[in-house]
């Protein structure tokens, strides 16, 4: 059992070192040293460079014949979290009124976490010292968060979860107070609907009940009775009026010829095979594909089983200055992508003095939902999926790096996107969402650490 003031040290340790990163970005950037044109040429260099350097360099030693299989339950643990983040934020944007112009990015923020940095920072730490096996372990939990970095970028540009983004700015604005209105009467009618709704089958209920108890004792004749008293009468004409009234007719507007099918297709299928060659997912593929290859993984790396290659003349593999190439770059990638996100947070804005008109109960409610529900949720899982067969029970980095996902806030790459779709570069009301989310944090992840560690190694 790992002893009680270890296991908080051992916790604590990757999230300060993640802390100082973002502070360091945050002060220079508050400073006036990395203004907003240096930070996106940072990004641009983490997502053409550096990043798929780091996926590259750690998948080809760590995947082989015998874990490929983790693909698999790794593809699904993605996909679990992300439908479940959509389903709380749409019932948080159900119950608690959001901004007109943040109505479908809740379902963005919900669904979207930062699977890159932070998990890599957190994980390459983690995994370096015992209770893990140093440099394997490192190899394999950035390997694993490769696939969560894959099916993030997939589901989120050529599957269409930038949609949701830019429909946020289509139509006209609308003020607060007309969006919580809307909010109450929507729920006054939902309300009004349950009620009837449990009325109704409470009534029909005690009908059965009532039928089954007489129906030895009631004639024939009694019971046709009973029926037509049962018909109900039929409504007068003027209520039938009233009740038109009520609904009011669809205005005839025409309608724009719908795009063909195979056009539609045909767009979808150049977006998807778009996001499959950037340098991000393109580096995943290839080396994945490397990775489970024998021949090709000899390339890379030596004494691979089966495999007799030809040497370079320093002993290693032939193409092992690729590989040694990569990881140097890659380097780069977890602390210059953290002092983005501290720069980025750092340029966000905080209304001031009117902290009453925000929407504290959506902003409370998702940090609650992606810090709090999700990685108790997301232990259940794993839990579930190891004892199900799904998770290989003895490997400790996969079940580890399925449990901390969970606990991860929103994507920062949902301020970018905003700042594009909004047309005046604003993303004032997902700060909002953000800042809260990245403080709490650092507490929920580190409780959720020491608690999946004396869960593994305990």
């Amino acid at each position: 059992m790992i002893p009680t003031g270890e296991l908080i040290w051992v916790s604590a340790q990757p999230l300060i070192r993640l802390f100082i990163c973002v502070a360091a970005g945050f002060v220079i950037a508050k400073a006036g040293f990395l203004p907003p044109l240096a930070a996106r040429s940072a990004g641009q260099i983490i997502l053409n460079i550096t990043l798929p350097s780091l996926l590259f360099s750690r998948i080809i030693p760590a995947f082989n014949s015998s874990n490929v299989s983790a693909l698999g339950p790794l593809i699904l643990v993605a996909l679990l979290y992300q439908a479940i983040g959509i389903v709380m934020s749409w019932i948080i944007k159900q119950s608690f009124w959001v901004p007109h112009r943040f109505r479908y990015g809740i379902l963005v923020a919900g669904g979207w976490g930062n699977v890159g940095d932070i998990p890599n920072s957190v994980m390459l730490s983690l995994t370096a010292a015992a209770p893990f096996n140093g440099t394997s372990d490192q190899n394999l939990a950035v390997a694993y968060i490769a696939v969560f970095v894959l099916i993030f970028t997939i589901t989120l540009f050529p599957l269409g979860g930038t949609h949701w983004v830019m429909m946020d700015f289509q139509g006209p604005d609308m003020i607060d107070e007309d969006v919580q209105e809307q909010l109450k009467t929507k729920q006054k009618y939902l309300g009004t609907a349950i009620e009837r709704t449990v009325i109704s089958l409470r009534g029909l209920f005690y009908q059965k009940k009532s039928q089954a108890e007489n129906s030895d004792y009631v004639d024939e004749k009694a019971v046709t009775s009973a029926h037509r008293l049962s018909d109900p009468p039929s409504p007068p004409s003027d209520v039938h009026d009233d009740h038109k009234t009520i609904v009011p007719e669809s205005p005839e507007t025409k309608s724009e010829p719908a795009t063909p099918l195979y056009r539609r297709l045909a767009r979808f299928g150049y977006r998807f095979l778009q996001t499959l060659i950037s340098p991000c997912s393109l580096s995943i593929i290839i080396a994945f594909i490397i990775s489970i290859v024998p021949v090709l993984k000899a390339l890379f790396v030596p004494d691979v089983p089966g495999v007799d290659m030809p040497t370079a003349p320093d002993g290693q593999a032939p193409l092992a200055i690729i590989l040694n190439t990569t990881t140097f770059i890659g380097g780069a990638s977890i602390p210059l992508g953290l002092m983005t996100l501290g720069s980025a947070l750092a340029r966000m804005e905080v209304p001031g003095g009117r902290l009453r008109s925000l929407p504290l109960g959506a902003i409370g409610a998702l940090a609650i939902a992606r810090l709090v529900i999700m990685p108790i949720l997301g232990v259940l899982i794993t839990q579930g999926l190891t004892h199900a067969g799904l998770l290989n029970a003895e490997d400790n980095v996969l079940r580890f790096v399925c449990i901390f996902v969970s606990c991860l806030p929103t994507a920062t790459t949902q301020v970018f996107l905003t700042q594009v779709y909004s047309g005046t570069g604003d993303a004032q009301h997902l700060s909002v969402f953000l800042i809260p989310q990245y403080i709490l944090m650092f507490v929920t992840m580190t409780a959720l650490t020491a608690y999946t560690l004396q869960l593994l190694f305990g």
